[in-house]
C-alpha cells in the first residue's frame, strides 16, 4: 500500500512538472494559429495556469486524504498523537525524578 501511495505522489509530481511543459506548448501553438495579440496571449496562459494550478491543488488534497487514510487503517499514530505521548512520557520521567529526590 505503501508504494502505491508514492507511486500516486510522483505521478502528481511529474504531471505537474508536464502540464507547464504542455501548456507552454499548446498557449504558443494555439496563438500562432489564431493570430491572437501578445496580450491575449499572456491572458489564455494565465488562465490556462490557473486551471492547471487548481487541478494540482485538487491532486494535492486528493493525496493527502488517501495519505491520512491510508495511514488510520495501518493504526499508525499521528505526529500529533506522537507528540502528545512524548509529552506524557517527559511529564512522567519529571514525576518519578521528583519523587526520587524526595525519598533521598
Amino acid at each position: 500500500m505503501l508504494d502505491l501511495a508514492k507511486r500516486v505522489i510522483l505521478t502528481g509530481v511529474g504531471l505537474g512538472l508536464v502540464a507547464k511543459d504542455k501548456i507552454d506548448e499548446a498557449i504558443q501553438r494555439i496563438c500562432e494559429e489564431n493570430k491572437l495579440t501578445e496580450e491575449e496571449s499572456r491572458k489564455l496562459a494565465r488562465e490556462l495556469l490557473d486551471e492547471s494550478e487548481e487541478a494540482r491543488q485538487k491532486l494535492t488534497n486528493l493525496i493527502n486524504k488517501v495519505t491520512r487514510e491510508l495511514l488510520a487503517s495501518l493504526d499508525i499514530p499521528s505526529r500529533q498523537e506522537y507528540t502528545e505521548v512524548e509529552k506524557r512520557i517527559t511529564t512522567l520521567e519529571e514525576l518519578l525524578q521528583n519523587r526520587d529526590n524526595d525519598t533521598a
